[in-house]
């Protein structure tokens, strides 16, 4: 498979949405929705208002199944992802402005740095659970249970140089969590149509 060439199912998907087929867009709900649900959830920290960016999601995704650029976007999952995010950060931002103009006090840096924890924060949790299983129970024995490597690897039955090696490679999947720029813009959708 050409390496810009994107997964079968995403391909598939994406001609199914573009076909207006109802079922594809349940199938994509059924398998995405916890994750749009909870990306949003962590960072507005209100469920209603992430009921309302899930159906924001989806509402676009299926009014605009073209805007999926594997080649750009990396997988349909990704893509879905960083749409939930860039929503509720959007929406974080749009909330807290009204709320300091209502208090008329605090500093727009300190807004900021509360939408840029908050996006750190899902960032971060979405790497987690997309991490390949074996590094997922490596790092949540560690920092969970507060195992060393070497607890780790005989709750795990692996080497000790495995356990290193799984550690680390966890490690560095999620430090990119603070190393990808905050996205500047919302996602077209409901009230961001371009």
């Amino acid at each position: 498979m050409a390496k810009d060439t994107p997964p079968r199912w995403d391909r598939r998907m994406q001609q199914r949405l573009a076909r207006g087929e109802a079922a594809a867009l349940g199938e994509l709900y059924d398998r995405f929705a916890s994750l749009v649900h909870n990306t949003a959830h962590r960072v507005l920290e209100d469920e209603e208002a992430a009921d309302r960016i899930t159906r924001e999601v989806f509402g676009y995704v299926w009014e605009n199944p073209d805007a999926y650029d594997p080649r750009r976007e990396g997988s349909m999952r990704s893509w879905i992802a960083r749409l939930a995010r860039s929503q509720a950060v959007h929406r974080l931002r749009q909330l807290e402005t009204a709320a300091h103009a209502e208090r008329g006090g605090g500093s727009a840096e300190e807004l900021e740095q509360k939408v840029r924890r908050a996006a750190v924060a899902a960032r971060a949790d979405y790497i987690v659970t997309s991490m390949p299983a074996p590094l997922r129970a490596a790092l949540e024995l560690a920092y969970f249970q507060r195992r060393d490597y070497r607890q780790t690897a005989a709750d795990l039955g692996v080497t000790e140089d495995e356990a290193r090696r799984r550690l680390r490679l966890g490690l560095q999947l999620l430090s990119t969590a603070h190393s990808r720029p905050l996205e500047g813009s919302p996602p077209p959708g409901p009230g961001n149509a371009p």
